[in-house]
């Protein structure tokens, strides 16, 4: 067996000198920036380079986005799923959320994992609203998203009816991977950069369901009133 050895730097993505020409050629141009030689477009290209400007709010975000701290929470057999992805297979540390808080209080996520009944419902928004500012919430689940197979008086009819959701994850139940995508998308929408609504995507606005009730399951007037006002902050 022949073992060839190569230095780490040669696998690195960074830039590096082509030779020991470009590399004296880099430091004094860095000595000659430093003495304040360097004027005109030497010295924009060299600070055009080397420089990247931001505001403080995206950098915030970007740390928060990859910083994130689920609460140990399940609610039924999607939990299992939820679970899985600390694994190896999984590892969900790669993404930076790695520690799940057992305190809502050292939390910023909750992820619904199964369905929500209507005796927990008051539990699981005590858990949200002990959270720390910000703080977001993924639905994972048909049961937890929309009630799943369980269309009765029992279980919540769809987490969002009494917290606010970021992000729905179907599926039933849904395999690590759909969590896992679902948790990129939030990272996303807190980076600032959200991926469209299918709604967005293929121009469905004004095919939203109703509730089943009422006359010919028509919305109520404060129904319709409150929808044209989210669509108004939407479309602002």
């Amino acid at each position: 067996m022949e073992i060839e050895r190569q230095k780490l730097r040669v696998h690195s993505s960074l830039e590096q000198p082509g030779s020991p020409e470009e590399l004296r050629a880099r430091q004094l141009k860095a000595r000659d920036m430093l003495r304040g030689d360097l004027e005109g477009a030497d010295l924009d290209a060299y600070v055009e380079e080397r420089v990247m400007t931001t505001t403080l709010e995206k950098i915030l975000n970007v740390a928060r986005a990859n910083s994130i701290f689920p609460a140990t929470f399940g609610l039924a057999c999607c939990a299992i799923e939820m679970m899985s992805t600390v694994s190896p297979r999984y590892d969900i540390a790669r993404f930076g959320a790695e520690a799940f808080r057992a305190s809502p209080r050292q939390a910023d996520l909750i992820i619904l994992s199964g369905r929500v009944s209507v005796k927990m419902a008051p539990v699981v928004r005590r858990i949200y609203d002990q959270m720390l500012e910000p703080k977001w919430a993924i639905s994972m689940g048909a049961c937890s998203s929309s009630g799943g197979m369980f269309a009765n008086y029992a279980v919540v009819q769809g987490a969002d009816k009494f917290m606010p959701v970021d992000v729905h994850v179907p599926g039933c139940p849904p395999r690590p991977e759909a969590l896992m995508y679902g948790f990129n998308k939030l990272q996303r929408k807190i980076m600032g950069n959200p991926d469209p609504g299918w709604r967005t995507r293929y121009n469905a606005t004004g095919t939203e369901e109703w509730a089943r009730g009422g006359s010919g399951s028509k919305p109520s007037e404060e129904a319709l009133d409150a929808y044209r006002k989210a669509r108004e902050v939407l479309d602002a």
